[in-house]
């Protein structure tokens, strides 16, 4: 087996938990679970595809676990914040697995931490009074996620990447919040700022044109701003350029359904997404 595909056991997994089937396990879930970033995935350097599955693995077992309504969501969001600040805390398999991405990337403490606030505001069923609150949430979520990112990826200037990954992220989250408009509403969650849907009028299918596409165009601010920084990347930009734009394609298939005149989600065929992925890949 060659160095290359050779599997690892880079860190010391907590009592009760496997190395070598916790990265299998994060291979499988971004595989199955997360089917536009796996795409992407195939475009990064085998060097770092490994760390970009467990830093998945976290976040979106800490995702799950709260938009579950996990008992334990609340005490495993506390044992990663506790090391992202520097206390004692619980070493549960996320904080291994951060620990040991730590220890090869330069990963962004604060970061971190603000992503458990932002997992805190979903536990607690927070909802936005404006465009401000969700941009702050947006960031919390996602915006982190790209910071922590390119922490991996590395960045010859990061003064100048960190913002462009944080803008990229939010606009993927902002995009979530678009497609997903239906399926929260039908669990009583609504991410769209209320002075949105004042200034607007409704979120109700065939009356939410006006207010859909005011959501597009700032998340297709935010996508601008992120893109712009793909460039600063020291490795990965061809992923990172075929994940944006992929996930920028659900603005366009919202679009072409008539800015949510039906109900459902705007769903990009597979085709599709490989000929916008490869689009950007070759761009970048």
């Amino acid at each position: 087996m060659s160095a290359a595909t050779r599997t690892s056991v880079p860190w010391a997994a907590p009592a009760g938990h496997d190395a070598r089937a916790t990265l299998a396990e994060a291979r499988d879930t971004t595989r199955s679970v997360a089917r536009t970033f796996a795409i992407a995935c195939r475009l990064l350097p085998r060097a770092i595809r490994d760390d970009v599955f467990l830093l998945y693995l976290v976040l979106r077992t800490l995702d799950d676990l709260v938009d579950h309504g996990r008992p334990d969501a609340a005490d495993r969001v506390g044992a990663v914040a506790a090391w992202a600040e520097r206390r004692a805390g619980p070493r549960t398999r996320e904080v291994a697995v951060l620990e040991a991405l730590a220890a090869r990337h330069p990963v962004p403490r604060r970061a971190i931490a603000d992503f458990c606030a932002g997992m805190r505001q979903d536990i607690a069923g927070e909802t936005f009074a404006t465009e401000a609150d969700l941009d702050r949430y947006c960031y919390r979520v996602a915006g982190t996620v790209g910071l922590v990112m390119t922490s991996v990826l590395g960045a010859r200037e990061p003064a100048r990447a960190a913002p462009a990954a944080a803008a990229l992220g939010m606009a993927m989250q902002r995009t979530n919040i678009l497609r997903d408009i239906d399926e929260d509403a039908a669990h009583g969650r609504v991410y769209v700022a209320r002075e949105a849907v004042e200034r607007h009028g409704s979120l109700a299918p065939g009356l939410r044109e006006p207010l859909v596409r005011d959501q597009i165009a700032r998340a297709d601010v935010l996508y601008e701003r992120g893109l712009a920084g793909v460039g600063q990347l020291r490795s990965g930009r061809r992923a990172v350029s075929a994940a944006g734009a992929m996930y920028r394609e659900i603005l366009r298939q919202i679009e072409r359904g008539g800015h949510g005149a039906a109900p459902g989600r705007a769903v990009v065929s597979r085709p599709r997404k490989l000929v916008v992925a490869a689009r950007a890949a070759w761009r970048a």
